[in-house]
């Protein structure tokens, strides 16, 4: 039998959550598995539910990036850290902010899809914590 692997999985889940973005300009998606491969959390970058906007609001994206609720965030605030979360996968490199707050999970490995042009601080921040970092075209 020919199977995916897990990392492969994790990034097909982190696509289709993507989908569930209401950003018509960046949808990234995010998800978890733990050290079995077992799914944990899913998520998605946007705005707070229900939160009251215009159809302006996405027309410019430096003003509204700093309201956005990235995906990788939405996604860790399902589980706990004593849940022994692994593998992270996020459609987008993570931001230094995102990857700060995924060391503190202690999550051993992280796949992206897209590298981040505004952002490579996280990079280095998976490197001195010793967070595994690949490309999922590096993955086999």
């Amino acid at each position: 039998m020919n199977r995916i692997s897990f990392e492969k999985m994790a990034m097909e889940l982190a696509i289709a959550a993507s989908k569930r973005s209401e950003d018509p300009y960046k949808k990234v998606g995010c998800s978890i598995l733990d050290k079995e491969g077992r799914v944990m959390s899913i998520g998605y970058n946007g705005l707070q539910p229900k939160q009251k906007i215009t159809d302006s609001f996405w027309e410019d994206r430096a003003a509204r990036r700093k309201y956005i609720i990235h995906a990788e965030t939405n996604a860790l605030s399902y589980i706990k850290r004593s849940e022994f979360p692994h593998l992270l996968a996020s459609t987008l490199l993570p931001c230094a902010c995102c990857a700060m707050n995924i060391a503190s999970y202690g999550i051993k490995k992280v796949i992206f899809l897209e590298d981040y042009d505004l952002d490579q601080e996280a990079k280095i921040i998976f490197s001195f914590y010793n967070i595994k970092l690949y490309n999922i075209s590096d993955v086999t």
